[in-house]
């Protein structure tokens, strides 16, 4: 009898089921997009909106994340290996709908904006204005196949996004993209470049997802995930996020 106990515990230990054990899933977040999902300066870990989702949606299911922080490039190509489970913060366009596994609800939405000299007249451009220009957007970015397949803009691809408002600054380039929130709060931090810049003009309102693997655990985990994320929504925690993220942006 005892060696039967013995045996049932050694089975309970190793599926992870004794109390206190709890299941952990990978997640790949971006480290350099603020306010959504970006390396600590401490480099401990990810912190941000987007980070607080994913964490608050998965533990409503009883699943533990253990963040990977990388660049965002190399973040969807982990997940597209299945080297993690999934990758945030992604747009859903046609190029890359059937690489990942998407859950249906989105995490927020976020606008794309054009962003160019402070003596740009207009307002409201949008693709087919930018034909003809040299116009800055991130390697490794999503933007929309409008955009990155039209052969009349002049494309011109930065490292980062702070590279690109660089460029835009020194004249290196006609307008930039970027996203509103994460665009504005590089461009403010910056005294110099008060006066310099703004927005000119708005491409999209996208929405975004973590991306999930195809491979190993990773459509299980987008299942999860969207369980999750529906149950902070339902539960009133999401709403709660949402107002501290915007009060801690003065929003």
């Amino acid at each position: 009898m005892r060696r039967i106990l013995l045996a049932v515990v050694f089975i309970l230990v190793c599926s992870g089921r004794l109390a206190g054990a709890a299941e952990t899933v990978t997640i790949a977040a971006e480290d350099d997009w603020p306010p959504y999902s970006s390396l600590k300066k401490d480099r401990s870990g990810p912190q941000g909106f987007a980070v607080d989702i994913v964490r608050e949606a998965f533990k409503t299911q009883g699943v533990d994340v253990k963040f990977q922080v990388l660049p965002f490039a190399r973040c969807l190509q982990y997940a597209e290996t299945g080297k993690v489970s999934g990758c945030f913060d992604a747009t859903k366009i046609e190029s890359n709908s059937n690489t990942y596994c998407w859950h249906p609800t989105p995490m927020f939405e976020e606008s794309l904006i054009i962003f160019g000299p402070s003596a740009t007249p207009r307002t409201d451009l949008k693709v087919k204005d930018l034909e003809g220009k040299v116009v800055g957007s991130t390697i490794g970015y999503t933007y929309l196949d409008e955009f990155t397949n039209n052969k009349k803009i002049k494309h011109f691809g930065a490292v980062s996004d702070d590279h690109l408002i660089k460029m835009l600054a020194a004249g290196r380039v006609d307008f930039i993209l970027l996203n509103g929130l994460p665009g504005y709060m590089r461009i403010n931090a910056d005294a110099a470049l008060k006066g310099k810049i703004k927005a000119v003009g708005t491409l999209s309102v996208d929405s975004f997802w973590v991306a999930f693997s195809k491979k190993a655990d990773g459509p299980h985990y987008c299942e999860v995930f969207e369980k999750g994320l529906g149950e902070i929504r339902k539960n009133g925690k999401y709403k709660e996020m949402e107002s501290a993220f915007r009060k801690s942006l003065g929003l």
